[in-house]
């Protein structure tokens, strides 16, 4: 037969938090595709629906932007004391490329989720009512997160009244925490709590650069030009503000130990993110929500993919409570300066309440724990098809 009909693959299509995805059971994937490689990358870019030229991944799940175009899958844990091993792919829109260099911590909402309803978790773990509290491996970045997911009657409950910006409906609540989110790595790989970040052809900037959740480049927004309070449209429809970040984004990956030369940046899109902060000033939200300076401690705005996120991608969230945790840091200083274990911050799509608990041991401080709330449900489930790979 000239052309072969087409496989079809057990999968799941989840949202998580702001951002939803297709997941897999690891042992449902083809057996090529069960290993890491050039046959996994082809399946999963394939059911995304990448590389596309015309930028809107028509023919596959993705959704043409960063918080949709993203793939998971999961498998019973082969780390002792916990329940699920976790991997994400980001899959780039316009390239073949799948970026496994960090984390999606939305998605992290909706794995607990797929992973007791798969029986990837010991059922003697899930409650009849109550919380199942299902222990994940990052596998992309080899940490311990923790998913607080409500049961009822032996079920999963995704239906309920927690109300989530950049998420039109309610559902049912999802903590999450983010266990030492660095491990044994240096929270700040330079060594300083904000550094002169110098910027050729742009300028040079101070920058916190941190890599709680995932590596982050902090700027003061006044710095380069914004508010803090810019809509995606005041940031995305710029194509010269985009090719700034960008550059700021390859120099600061350089600055961070993350690539050796800038045309490396080219094929690690994913990480690191790059945010900019300002102190608490009102602004309507993307919804129309008004946002009143009284309730936040901070406006922060950032990048992923290369484009203004619509909301906060939740790694980011993880390290902005780390670096506000931290006296003297910019994101800190933003929020008011001095101690605090948790802040309310201001994005494009409403606010986001976040907590961190962090030390200072032997002159270096640690980050122990980040806690925040989000959501999770079932979009779709049966099996996506795609060509033979």
């Amino acid at each position: 037969m000239k052309y072969k009909p087409q496989i079809k693959i057990p999968a799941t299509y989840m949202r998580g938090g702001t951002s939803k995805g297709v997941f897999f059971n690891l042992t449902s994937l083809p057996e090529a595709a069960q290993v890491a490689g050039k046959a996994r990358d082809k399946m999963l870019l394939r059911v995304i629906g990448s590389p596309d030229p015309y930028g809107k991944q028509t023919d596959g799940m993705g959704g043409a932007t960063s918080s949709t175009s993203k793939s998971v899958i999961l498998s019973k844990s082969s780390e002792s004391d916990h329940d699920v091993d976790y991997l994400f792919g980001q899959v780039a829109i316009d390239k073949p490329f799948v970026d496994f260099s960090g984390n999606c911590g939305n998605l992290t909402a909706a794995v607990g989720s797929f992973a007791i309803t798969n029986g990837l978790v010991d059922s003697s773990r899930i409650p009849e009512n109550g919380i199942a509290v299902v222990r994940i491996w990052q596998a992309n970045i080899k940490k311990t997160i923790i998913a607080h997911v409500p049961i009822t009657n032996g079920q999963v409950q995704e239906t309920g009244d927690f109300e989530l910006d950049g998420v039109t409906f309610p559902a049912a609540e999802v903590k999450v925490e983010f266990v030492k989110p660095v491990g044994d790595k240096a929270l700040f790989p330079t060594g300083n709590l904000i550094d002169e970040l110098e910027v050729p052809g742009v300028g040079t900037f101070q920058a916190t650069m941190i890599t709680a959740g995932i590596p982050t480049i902090f700027l003061n927004a006044t710095d380069i030009g914004y508010k803090g309070t810019e809509l995606q449209g005041d940031v995305n429809s710029n194509s010269k503000a985009l090719e700034m970040f960008e550059t700021i984004r390859a120099y600061g990956a350089i600055k961070m130990g993350l690539i050796n030369t800038i045309e490396e940046a080219k094929i690690r899109q994913h990480t690191p993110k790059v945010a900019f902060i300002a102190p608490p000033e009102s602004y309507t939200s993307s919804s129309g929500k008004k946002i009143d300076s009284e309730d936040i401690d901070i406006n922060v705005r950032a990048l992923s993919m290369g484009l203004l996120h619509h909301a906060m991608m939740g790694t980011a969230a993880v390290a902005i409570a780390t670096a506000a945790a931290i006296p003297g840091t910019l994101v800190n200083l933003a929020a008011g300066g001095g101690e605090r274990n948790s802040l309310c911050f201001g994005h494009p799509s409403g606010t986001l309440k976040v907590g961190a608990e962090v030390s200072k041991i032997k002159g270096e401080w640690n980050a122990q724990k980040v806690i925040m709330s989000r959501s999770a449900r079932v979009l779709m489930e049966g099996k996506v098809c795609v060509p033979d790979i």
